[in-house]
């Protein structure tokens, strides 16, 4: 099952994701439906920060389209909204570890009151989620990792390092004798092979931030790391061989008011995201 959550409208001019909606607006409204499509748009307070209400909207959004766990694909929009992993994780009902592809560590400390954000729903998950083992994140820029260790260690939530991995970016590629170009296939062997030894559970939650990948692979609305898409799906399919997947998401598109870059226009951010959605999605189907 695919499931698209469209929070701004940004997927509106990728030809792929409207293919999905195409789809999902001539398939029956049943339970047995492949693929939906939810128009969150109208749904107050979700930008960053999920207010209770809104939280409370999304979930019954979730109910009335008659799904009921966590399996299958989610896209919701750009990193903004990748607070929604902790909603789909909340459905999880056996142990599970949460790895989660991310150019930034999502463990902050609430600045005010406990409401659910995009810069903290990992922690929230942590604190909350009865059946989650452990987590581990990839690609996190380095002097993140070192400000949450520092941060949390100050906190009563010191405790919860004890249960998160972190594989920074500049661990992704340190191959010995190496060059970058040429290190796609090594990056497994010497980055994630050691960490998921450790895995504490037989099944996988996977949440994707395209934030992680290089501008070549993507455009989203944060400040980007190196990965490529290629070793993505190397360490995904290492996964898949030896756990069962329960769930994917993926988020990190382009801001709504995206007026370009230094490495795109708005019309090349669309179409490089756009293919980028459409290779994850049928690498994932095909797992």
């Amino acid at each position: 099952m695919i499931t698209v959550q469209d929070f701004s409208g940004v997927y509106a001019e990728q030809p792929f994701m409207q293919g999905l909606r195409k789809s999902a607006d001539q398939s029956s409204a049943g339970t047995d439906a492949q693929i939906r499509w939810m128009d969150c748009t109208g749904i107050p307070s979700t930008d960053c920060y999920c207010d209770d209400d809104a939280v409370a909207a999304i979930r019954k959004q979730i109910a009335d389209a008659g799904i009921t766990d966590a399996h299958g694909i989610h896209f919701f929009d750009n990193g903004n909204f990748h607070y929604m992993s902790k909603i789909w994780t909340d459905m999880v009902q056996e142990p599970f570890d949460l790895v989660v592809f991310d150019h930034h560590p999502d463990m902050q400390v609430p600045r005010f009151g406990n409401i659910l954000s995009c810069g903290g729903w990992v922690l929230e998950v942590m604190k909350s989620n009865p059946f989650l083992q452990g987590v581990t994140i990839i690609g996190v820029t380095d002097h993140l990792v070192d400000e949450i260790r520092a941060e949390l260690s100050q906190t009563c939530d010191a405790k919860i390092l004890d249960k998160v991995t972190f594989i920074k970016e500049s661990e992704l590629y340190q191959i010995p004798g190496q060059a970058r170009n040429d290190a796609i296939a090594s990056t497994v062997q010497t980055s994630w092979r050691p960490w998921s030894r450790h895995l504490e559970s037989a099944s996988l939650y996977i949440s994707i931030d395209k934030d992680a990948l290089s501008p070549a692979y993507a455009a989203t609305n944060w400040d980007q790391g190196s990965l490529d898409v290629a070793a993505l799906k190397e360490i995904i399919a290492g996964l898949a061989a030896s756990h069962k997947i329960i769930g994917v998401d993926i988020c990190g598109e382009r801001a709504r008011d995206f007026a370009g870059d230094e490495y795109h226009t708005v019309q090349e951010a669309d179409a490089l995201n756009d293919r980028t959605n459409r290779e994850l999605t049928e690498f994932l189907q095909n797992l």
